[in-house]
């Protein structure tokens, strides 16, 4: 029998010992991790999202504790790493009560509980999107309207939610179909908020087609404001939202238009979703933004869902591609904002704030732990309840892993502390997940089961093979970098994550 040795030597272990990183003179090491962003650069990140761009290398200098602060040319570097919570003269830094409230105020978010409810009011649909993400339904099917027996329910569960500000939101299909739903569950929660001391912010979600003037004074009486789509150009939009014998484009600026004469500029927005179309005409997106008045524009990739998934030569496409559509048309929003036209890009918006302040975002997609339940719910069109409306769509491709109950049938408790709300709670949590745990951009980014679920089969998901990690991690990449190199579009970003509107 081969003997095996016991002895272990430096090369063999694992970890060094505890007493390693207690004692070593100098300074001690604080949580923080690190991403090559060029060549010549890397970022470090700590706990609560500060960062400092360094020259590649510099990580390991720390850690190796080579930064001396008598050396000169160390001593500004040092003084950057002690003030942001990198390192500290000792193990347990002097204003550890800061870096605490710091940390609570990122994740702030969590306060108040669910704030977004969104009714789908009708699956009914006049508009044939090949890229629908619910599989709508034609326009002659009532019995795929919202009943008001579900309507009020609806309402009952959103008052038992302890958030005093929560967001209605009306989907579909195409929600002005059935306006009469809107108006009655409006009514309704009008009398339900000043019971139960709710303010309420009510959001309709139309493709403007069927937009009337009896509809656009409702929604200014009732401070209701407007979501609409439009994908660019007349030949992008008409070819990405056919509408049957009608031309989509000029229906949703005209419409836009109404919307904007009554309710003001502010109060009417609209979203861009990417086709393989779209992936050649960055810029003349942009520009199409800019003609209509638009101060800002989301640029969203294609969604795994629904109709979607049936059209993949017109909606599947790699992420490089998207990213490569996205830098373009980044790269022209920024011209148009030196030029002297404010426009900013809304997801860029969202990472910049999560990067350059210690405030929370309300965005789903980049919050951890995820958006779902804790900040969104959706009651569907039958009753059903799903953890987000990424799930409602998976519903609608006969994936049911994410419905958490029924409207009349489950209680509050049911639905929000119940079994599924415990289990999806385990996967929510990207400082908990394979691949994002030493990830150094974990904190600017978020946890989204129901896309890993979708894309991967599996609830953790895999990073490496991830659309999800691959994108956020390029654009936020591409956002240090660039910041970095040019700070005049730095002082770009930073007037993005003001309170202009």
């Amino acid at each position: 029998m081969m003997a095996i040795s016991t002895k272990t030597t430096d090369h063999s272990r694992k970890f060094k010992d505890f007493g390693d990183f207690l004692s070593t003179p100098g300074y001690a090491l604080l949580p923080f991790k690190f991403h090559r962003i060029s060549e010549e650069k890397e970022v470090l990140v700590n706990e609560i999202g500060d960062f400092l761009v360094t020259p590649s290398g510099t990580a390991a200098r720390i850690v190796a504790r080579e930064v001396n602060p008598e050396n000169p040319s160390d001593l500004e570097l040092y003084a950057d790493l002690i003030a942001n919570f990198f390192i500290s003269p000792s193990p347990l830094p002097d204003l550890i009560e800061v870096l605490a409230t710091r940390y609570r105020t990122k994740k702030s978010f969590l306060d108040y509980f669910t704030s977004l409810h969104i009714f789908v009011i009708s699956l009914r649909c006049e508009h044939t999107c090949h890229y629908c993400q619910v599989s709508r339904v034609t326009t002659d099917k009532n019995r795929f309207d919202m009943s008001q027996f579900h309507i009020d329910e609806g309402i009952a569960m959103m008052m038992k939610s302890p958030n005093p500000r929560v967001t209605m939101e009306f989907q579909g299909g195409e929600a002005l179909l059935a306006f009469e739903n809107i108006v009655y569950a409006v009514e309704k929660t009008k009398m339900e908020a000043d019971k139960h001391g709710k303010h309420v912010t009510y959001v309709v979600c139309t493709n403007l087609a069927l937009l009337s003037d009896e509809m656009v004074q409702y929604f200014y009486a009732n401070n209701i404001l407007v979501s609409t789509s439009l994908d660019g150009p007349a030949f992008i939009h008409n070819k990405n939202r056919h509408k049957a014998n009608a031309n989509s484009h000029q229906l949703v600026i005209d419409g836009i238009h109404k919307c904007r004469e009554i309710l003001g500029e502010e109060n009417v927005s609209a979203l861009v979703t990417t086709t393989t179309l779209s992936l050649e005409y960055p810029e003349e997106i942009v520009d199409e933004y800019v003609r209509l008045g638009f101060h800002n524009i989301f640029l969203r990739p294609i969604s795994p869902y629904g109709f979607a998934t049936r059209n993949t030569n017109k909606n599947k496409y790699e992420t490089a591609r998207f990213l490569d559509f996205y830098k373009k048309a980044l790269a022209r929003i920024i011209q148009y904002n030196i030029e002297g036209y404010f426009i900013r890009e809304d997801y860029a918006s969202i990472i910049l704030k999560k990067i350059l302040t210690p405030f929370p975002v309300g965005y789903v997609d980049l919050q951890s732990p995820a958006g779902l339940i804790t900040n969104v719910i959706v009651f569907n069109y039958d009753g059903s309840i799903y953890a987000s409306d990424e799930a409602r769509m998976l519903a609608e491709m006969n994936d049911q892993t994410f419905k958490l109950g029924t409207l009349g049938e489950n209680t509050y408790e049911e639905i929000f502390y119940g079994g599924k709300a415990a289990a999806l709670s385990e996967v929510m949590v990207n400082e908990s997940l394979p691949g994002c745990s030493e990830c150094a951009f974990q904190s600017y980014c978020g946890a989204d089961p129901v896309f890993n679920h979708t894309t991967q089969g599996d609830l953790i998901g895999h990073r490496p093979t991830s659309s999800f990690c691959q994108r956020n991690m390029e654009i936020i990449r591409y956002l240090i970098e660039t910041m970095d190199r040019n700070k005049e579009i730095e002082k770009i970003f930073r007037s993005w994550i003001t309170d202009r509107s």
